[in-house]
């Protein structure tokens, strides 16, 4: 049978969805409709059994969901349910500030080693997470099987780089370098632009502003 193909914006919401199930499982909740789902996340409940439909609905008429269930069929849905091992390459602030955020364990993705061009990083440990030079990359990507290399350098440096992962087996870039990365259509790319992120808040925020003075009194 031919695969569906899921909007990205679909995607997008699934780890939302999840988030917000492990919350209600912290608490006890044990079901939920789609109604007081949509309550909680300020989406419809029109637009949630719409896009878990996708994946084959998961609810029940009369009863809603099983939240332990649809947490954990998320899980599979989104590939968490089994470990992916990561590498860092840049091991800067950004780098070790991602080196030092302890739940991507949480979620089954394992930060192997961390790797930068400066020797006085080389050696060092964040968090347990040795920094290696970049000549023991090709090795270290083959002997811990990673699948997936987080780019926190130069944008000048990032295609390069990428592409230098990619051919030692490397499958999913996550890029923090400023600048959307082209590569082969069997290569997965997530671009991360934290700074097109602050942009949007500060238009939302001046914007708020001057709505609120706009409002007559």
């Amino acid at each position: 049978m031919e695969q569906k193909e899921i909007s990205r914006a679909v995607i997008k919401r699934l780890p939302r969805y999840y988030r917000y199930l492990g919350e209600l499982m912290k608490e006890g909740v044990e079901r939920i409709s789609s109604n007081e789902l949509s309550e909680r996340m300020k989406v419809t409940a029109s637009q949630i059994r719409q896009d878990l439909n996708n994946f084959g609905g998961f609810g029940q008429q009369g009863y809603g969901y099983n939240v332990s269930y649809l947490y954990n069929e998320i899980s599979k849905i989104l590939g968490i349910d089994k470990q992916h091992n990561i590498i860092i390459i840049g091991a800067g602030n950004l780098g070790q500030a991602i080196a030092n955020y302890t739940n991507f364990e949480r979620r089954g993705f394992m930060i192997k080693g961390m790797f930068d061009i400066n020797p006085r990083l080389v050696g060092m440990t964040v968090r347990g997470i040795e920094v290696y030079p970049i000549e023991k990359l090709e090795q270290f990507i083959k002997e811990n099987d990673v699948q997936i290399a987080a780019l926190t350098i130069p944008k000048s440096k990032a295609k390069e780089m990428a592409e230098k992962v990619i051919s030692y087996g490397v499958k999913g870039i996550w890029n923090f370098a400023h600048i959307d990365l082209d590569l082969p259509e069997d290569v997965v790319v997530e671009n991360v632009h934290l700074s097109e992120s602050l942009m949007r808040l500060s238009y939302k925020v001046t914007h708020m502003d001057h709505s609120i003075k706009e409002i007559p009194r």
